[in-house]
């Protein structure tokens, strides 16, 4: 063919053509906003390497569902830091614990928000880690009752969708066999199947406060080297009753996702986390880059790469450009 007739650039020429030939669109809708609740009140407390993001109590995680909501973000994603840890993470599932707590008031202000609670260990137990600790190492059948117990009063308190991260093995089985067994058979589990064991989580382990007091994680979240590990995790979480999918990090994990959306019928989440979102905040306080033109970028190559819906700590800063 002759080389004039084929010109590419004909639809990049202005910026209404670029936007009507646009593959890949990004909304506010498109995003879930995490929230770090913590006890007291009147806490707005910033979580040094995370830029713009906080510790809050119930009242301010209230205003910021609030402010998320009006911006056009249908779901916060909630975490739950409490005064008192111990050994069995009982603040996790007590009925009054600081996230079940968040649930009721963020329902209460806003009943058609979205409250997706995150269902582990780690933010309650003084040892740091995701499950009960037997003979120095995370006891996976241990753990599953307590995993469960906590899905269930999160539910019971209000949570539309329970996200439990903690990768032990058989872990939606027995959180899906619980809500069943009380009756909260319509509430959905967002499975964290595929979750790495990275170095990406840094900034996430200050502002809930999480760090392993020993060891690391590296015993059940994934190696950041397989690929056909997080097929067989995502087939397995899905026999199992999970509703949907996520794949986390998000930014070194775009094949992950693409293989995984190639894999199954079921919504796709990827989890945009905390060191990926610092270092676009560090490098655009520098000056060294265009720190709303990269998050958008970034934001857009995660859709791209086949996720329906994107947890980001940039939620809110996203949403105001998006309009």
């Amino acid at each position: 063919m002759a080389y004039p007739i084929h010109r590419p650039r004909r639809l990049r020429r202005n910026a209404v053509l670029r936007e009507m030939v646009r593959e890949t669109t990004l909304a506010p809708s498109d995003f879930i906003y995490p929230l770090f609740v913590v006890e007291g009140r009147d806490i707005r407390r910033p979580i040094g390497s995370m830029p713009g993001i906080s510790n809050l109590s119930v009242e301010h995680a209230v205003a910021e569902a609030k402010q998320a909501h009006a911006l056009g973000v249908p779901a916060v994603l909630l975490f739950g830091i409490p005064n008192h840890k111990d050994a069995q993470g009982s603040q996790a599932y007590a009925r009054e614990g600081i996230v079940q707590r968040a649930i009721r008031e963020i329902k209460s202000a806003l009943p058609d928000m979205l409250v997706v609670a995150d269902v582990c260990l780690c933010e309650y137990t003084d040892h740091g880690h995701c499950g009960i600790i037997e003979g120095g190492h995370v006891a996976n059948d241990a753990t599953l009752p307590l995993l469960s117990q906590m899905a269930v009063t999160c539910a019971q308190a209000g949570a539309d969708i329970i996200a439990p991260s903690d990768m032990m093995d058989g872990r939606v089985a027995s959180i899906r066999s619980a809500l069943d067994e009380v009756k909260l058979t319509e509430v959905p589990i967002l499975s964290y199947a595929v979750k790495y064991a990275s170095a990406f989580y840094g900034p996430f382990r200050e502002a809930a406060q999480s760090t392993p007091q020993f060891g690391d994680r590296r015993t059940h979240q994934m190696d950041p080297g397989n690929v056909r590990e997080a097929l067989k995790e995502t087939d397995l979480d899905i026999e199992e009753g999970a509703d949907m999918i996520m794949v986390k990090p998000a930014l070194s994990y775009l094949d992950v996702i693409h293989r995984v959306r190639e894999r199954v019928d079921v919504p796709v989440v990827a989890y945009n986390v905390s060191a990926e979102y610092s270092m676009v905040k560090a490098a655009a306080q520098n000056g060294w880059i265009d720190g709303d033109r990269l998050m958008l970028e970034i934001l857009t190559s995660i859709k791209r790469a086949g996720s329906d819906l994107i947890i980001t700590y940039h939620a809110l800063e996203a949403a105001k450009l998006l309009g």
